[in-house]
């Protein structure tokens, strides 16, 4: 059973039976699956097909994911061709294709690091919180600095420490108690200042709510601190351009490592192959994801730099190895293909490209502002947020049925646009992050489906 190219009314019926009857999806309610009955069957550049034969621009390029964008057969042959000499053998041992794998990330990050390799953005955070503890126990015997210091309204993953660490709470409601280790400061979310300032006149008061944070906790016992360059899932908030700079000093100022989450942000997203690139700033642990494979494959990375390694070399007597272990870390398949992935992005100049689409895509969505529900858009390179507002003076966000309804116009009208999931306070943002291969068709295609998306509200 399978489908091709004619839609097949009885085939997709069958699968939306098998699926019903068998799947748990992620997120998303059931119910809305039974009514949508949406299946994916094919997809090329950025757009994807479903089962009816609806063609739909994929602008949040799968789960902020596809850069390269879909339908590039030589990833399928990267891959077979891989199996076929080595399909899989635990990392334990040495690879090719990881090994030339973790030498273009060490490109990549300019030198000085090495990569621990993982499956998913989640792991990849995971185990930067792990590596951080066991390099501190292993530099600074007698101290405990196990905490880790995050952001309110911050994502960085699905497991327990990564949701500990996340400052959604409607994503970590239904777990809590979390761990108690992972703290929580004030977001750079500029359009709305959890301390009520404008910039530049607030002096960075977010930052100095972090030191006065680590002053109060005791720097000693403070591990690291976590940092999505862009927050993505809180409306895609674009910090200050000092902002970033002033995390680090605090982190060298106290001894603390700078773990930055580029899962979203990285591989060309924001118009540089990572987003802490556009600070200049040297982060002592980086966790990538997503476009590392473009969703072609699982793969993932916990990146560190060589200080951070070295304290994990020594004599097998004394275990400094790092005491982890991944069964698909490494895998040889993964990272074939995601060697490739990165040559095509680097070929094709996907980040150069992504930072000049991205001024055209806002330049587009800024003429939404005719709009009155249009309060702020903003982004950097192909990571752009429209938050969307019932009064532009009070800020007062758009309700939620007014949300669904833009979104759901979009999808009936041939475009996926995607809503930030930060929680209640957050929830009032449409997000675009498209394939870097976006044509500027396509992006002035988005832009005309949310103008009539937004006049149909009528507000």
């Amino acid at each position: 059973m399978s489908l091709t190219n004619a839609p097949d009314p009885a085939i997709r019926a069958a699968i939306v039976k098998q699926d019903l009857d068998n799947v748990m999806h992620p997120i998303v309610q059931h119910r809305a699956l039974e009514k949508s009955q949406m299946v994916l069957v094919g997809a090329q550049g950025s757009t994807v097909r479903d089962a009816d034969g609806t063609e739909y621009i994929d602008g949040m390029a799968g789960l902020w994911c596809v850069n390269i964008g879909y339908g590039r057969t030589e990833l399928a042959q990267v891959a077979h061709d891989q199996m076929l000499k080595l399909s899989y053998f635990p990392h334990t041992a040495m690879n090719e294709p990881a090994a030339k794998l973790g030498e273009q990330l060490n490109t990549l990050m300019g030198g000085g690091y090495h990569s621990y390799f993982v499956n998913s953005g989640s792991e990849a955070n995971e185990a930067g919180f792990k590596i951080a503890r066991q390099y501190h126990k292993h530099e600074s015997p007698g101290s405990y600095r196990y905490k880790v210091l995050s952001r309110h309204y911050a994502y960085h993953g699905t497991t327990m420490a990564t949701l500990a660490a996340g400052g959604m709470g409607d994503r970590k409601a239904k777990f809590e108690p979390t761990d108690g280790n992972f703290l929580h400061i004030a977001a750079p979310t500029c359009y709305r200042c959890p301390f009520k300032l404008s910039y530049p006149s607030c002096e960075l008061a977010c930052v100095t709510n972090m030191e006065t944070t680590v002053q109060a906790e005791g720097p000693d016992s403070i591990g690291e601190i976590i940092i999505e360059p862009i927050m993505s899932s809180v409306g895609i908030a674009v910090p200050p351009d000092e902002y970033l700079p002033a995390v680090e000093k605090i982190c060298r100022d106290y001894g603390i490592l700078l773990h930055i989450d580029e899962v979203i942000n990285g591989f060309g997203r924001t118009g540089k192959m990572f987003a802490h690139q556009h600070y200049n700033v040297s982060p002592d642990i980086v966790a990538v994801a997503k476009g590392i494979t473009s969703g072609y494959m699982p793969m993932a990375a916990t990146i560190v730099k060589n200080n951070v390694f070295n304290s994990f070399l020594g004599e097998v007597s004394e275990g400094r190895n790092v005491m982890q272990v991944n069964t698909w870390g490494g895998h040889a398949a993964a990272a074939a293909v995601a060697v490739r992935n990165i040559e095509i992005q680097l070929e094709e100049n996907l980040a150069e490209r992504a930072g000049e689409m991205g001024k055209y895509f806002m330049d587009g969505l800024r003429t939404l502002f005719r709009h009155g529900t249009v309060g702020d858009v903003r982004g950097k390179g192909l990571l752009i947020g429209v938050e969307l507002v019932t009064d532009r003076v009070t800020k007062k966000q758009l309700g939620n049925a007014e949300m669904v309804s833009v979104v759901d116009f979009c999808r009936k009208n041939g475009v996926i646009v995607g809503r930030a999931g930060g929680g209640k306070q957050y929830s009032n943002t449409i997000t675009l992050c498209p394939p870097l291969v976006i044509t500027r068709a396509e992006c002035d295609r988005i832009v005309e489906t949310l103008d009539r998306a937004l006049g149909a509200i009528g507000k």
